[in-house]
């Protein structure tokens, strides 16, 4: 037999509007404008790892040109050299949790850069 759920919240229009909730007796709740959902914070988390692939894939020339942290560098080399597959995703995923330690911003204007040609800007 199934539970009755203690909480249920209805979502209107207008609450999802203003990023508030309406509990079972009433009460207007706020939500945090901070809050992030796991799916969010998957997709820039994947995001970041797709950035850390099309760094892999630039010859080593022109990641100097940019101003990445040295830890960075590192893995991105030991990346290049792995071969085995599941061992390579592990360390695609090890350099996007160390691009969110900083700007992905100037990255990605580099790599527009080096895809348009523009490489001395």
């Amino acid at each position: 037999m199934l539970r009755k759920p203690r909480f249920i919240f209805f979502y209107t229009r207008s609450c999802l509007l203003h990023n508030c909730r309406v509990n079972r007796q009433g009460e207007v709740c706020k939500m945090d404008p901070d809050y992030k959902s796991r799916t969010r914070k998957k997709n820039e988390a994947r995001a970041l790892q797709r950035l850390g692939e099309q760094l892999v894939a630039l010859p080593s020339g022109q990641l100097e040109t940019m101003a990445l942290p040295d830890e960075l560098l590192t893995a991105i080399e030991l990346a290049r050299k792995i071969r085995s597959h599941g061992a390579r995703r592990r360390q695609i995923q090890y350099i996007g949790a160390l691009m969110r330690h900083i700007d992905p911003q100037p990255i990605e204007t580099a790599l527009e850069r080096i895809r348009s040609g523009n490489l001395r800007k």
